[in-house]
């Protein structure tokens, strides 16, 4: 299934350059997003599925750290192609085409024997995401994109310009503090997993955000803004991951698919819900009740996961 996503977002995405009707690029764009929505979950499978125990969690980190640098330097690339015309960046898709080619001739992955019907797969599946450590870490990951997507990427531009009148390219500069920050906690994953459990693990990133709350409500000047934007990528980097991961743990190997894909679309509620709930009580009520109602969701993520998850040993 991944080289067939990924030849769907080429092929779809790089067809958009050659494309003048706003209707097809339409068309296009959608196929395309069809194709990259499998991308994601399938990566967290495989990788669930190739390494175990302490590997995995070291795998997944740079899977994650990956994702960051590419987060941090997309838009610049975008920018700069777009100086040659504005369908240029389209072209970006083509990269999709070696990817497919070296996931062809070197990824190996196991070979499952299917003996179930898919009925039963459905309701094995059913039967264990149901389960209070699993629901709890799908609260997590929801949890941490509602605050990444509602405060952070939403939020906090609009307070720069608004606090401290900083242009879209000091925001832009401000803001990717957050995926270097990501690409530390997630480099350092590994050493850390073998020291905390988690658990712990997770609870301490969800605890990180509210004091990056608390610091960026009273940081006096852009650079001191900076700061808290940088701890809310470090909790991201040691979260994110290791909730990958232990979805991963708990999922057999035949249903991990299921597990996967329902995370990312659990990720995808939470991209949704966090801006209109930031906007929302940003109207309403003012700046200040943001960074409560974020610090409120946060420490609600901590009672879930203290509630469900299991306070498993570190990873050897």
């Amino acid at each position: 299934m991944l080289i067939p996503s990924l030849l769907v977002f080429g092929v779809c995405g790089s067809a958009c350059f050659f494309v003048d009707s706003f209707g097809m690029l339409l068309v296009l764009r959608f196929l395309q997003g069809g194709g990259s929505a499998s991308i994601g979950s399938l990566n967290q499978t495989i990788i669930g599925d190739l390494f175990p125990g302490r590997e995995r969690i070291r795998a997944m980190s740079y899977n994650s750290s990956i994702i960051s640098i590419g987060t941090m330097i997309y838009p610049a690339i975008g920018g700069a192609v777009a100086l040659l015309g504005w369908h240029y960046p389209f072209l970006v898709a083509s990269l999709a085409f070696p990817v497919a080619l070296l996931v062809s001739l070197n990824l190996d992955t196991p070979q499952l024997m299917h003996n179930g019907k898919f009925r039963e797969y459905l309701k094995t599946s059913f039967h264990l995401i149901r389960k209070r450590n699993v629901l709890s870490l799908y609260f997590g990951t929801m949890s941490a994109f509602v605050l990444l997507y509602g405060v952070l990427l939403s939020f906090y531009p609009f307070l720069m310009r608004h606090r401290f009148g900083a242009s879209t390219f000091d925001t832009g500069v401000v803001i990717s503090a957050t995926s270097v920050g990501a690409i530390i906690g997630a480099l350092n994953l590994g050493r850390l997993s073998g020291i905390y459990s988690p658990k712990k693990l997770i609870i301490s990133a969800f605890g990180i955000y509210i004091i990056s709350f608390i610091l960026a409500n009273y940081s006096g000047n852009l650079f001191l803004f900076a700061l808290p934007v940088f701890i809310h990528g470090f909790a991201n980097g040691i979260l994110i991951p290791n909730i990958q991961t232990q979805i991963s743990i708990i999922a057999p190997m035949e249903i991990r698919g299921a597990f996967m894909s329902l995370n990312s679309s659990v990720l995808r509620l939470g991209q949704t819900m966090g801006p209109l709930a930031s906007g929302i009580i940003l109207a309403g009520a003012g700046e200040i009740y943001v960074f409560i109602a974020g610090a409120i969701f946060a420490a609600a993520a901590i009672a879930a996961v203290s509630w469900g998850v299991q306070d498993n040993v570190k990873l050897n």
